[in-house]
């Protein structure tokens, strides 16, 4: 009688590793890059792959699930990056603000109707978010990422998640409602 083979979970090895960066590294440098820039991205990226690697040993090799861990490794990087992010935000606000001072009421007419107007104001509102919750809606807007995902990249419950991301686009709204501006449900906001 032939014995079956012991069936064995897959194992992160290079061309397992080699066949996860070429099918996440990119996507999840966009990610990061929106947060940090495309310089400090590439350093965020490889990084989170050296970490990856270091932690291989002995771990069972899911693809989904260890991209979802991928992300959240970036995230955690991302973390000693947030100062920086929140004074780029402050900045970008100033700089709009400045811009939006200087046009005349044909430009300001001609740029309330642009959807554009807004990315001065959204960016200081979100440099005024608590950071827990622009990491969770910055995954789901920028990394079309789920709050299963969301979870699995930031190590909480979902209900974590979906706390954040609710709490994260109430103060959005309240912000936006604020303005000037229409404002309707369908928004990824």
């Amino acid at each position: 009688m032939a014995l079956t083979p012991e069936v064995r979970p897959a194992v992160l090895d290079e061309s397992a590793l080699l066949e996860l960066y070429e099918s996440t590294a990119e996507r999840l440098h966009r990610y990061v890059a929106r947060r940090v820039g495309a310089d400090t991205a590439q350093d965020v990226v490889s990084e989170a792959f050296l970490v990856l690697w270091d932690q291989r040993a002995g771990q069972a090799y899911d693809a989904d699930a260890v991209r979802a861990w991928l992300y959240g490794v970036a995230t955690n990087l991302l973390r000693g990056h947030v100062r920086a992010e929140e004074r780029k935000l402050r900045a970008w606000s100033k700089e709009y603000a400045a811009r939006t001072d200087e046009a005349d009421i044909g430009d300001r007419a001609s740029a309330a109707a642009d959807a554009g107007l807004l990315a001065g104001p959204l960016t200081s509102w979100l440099a005024e978010l608590r950071v827990e919750e622009r990491e969770v809606l910055l995954l789901h807007a920028w990394a079309d990422f789920s709050p299963a995902e969301i979870a699995v990249a930031l190590d909480v419950p979902v209900a974590t998640v979906r706390t954040r991301l609710h709490r994260g686009r109430a103060r959005l709204r309240t912000r936006l409602a604020a303005t000037d501006h229409d404002f309707t449900e369908d928004s990824h906001v």
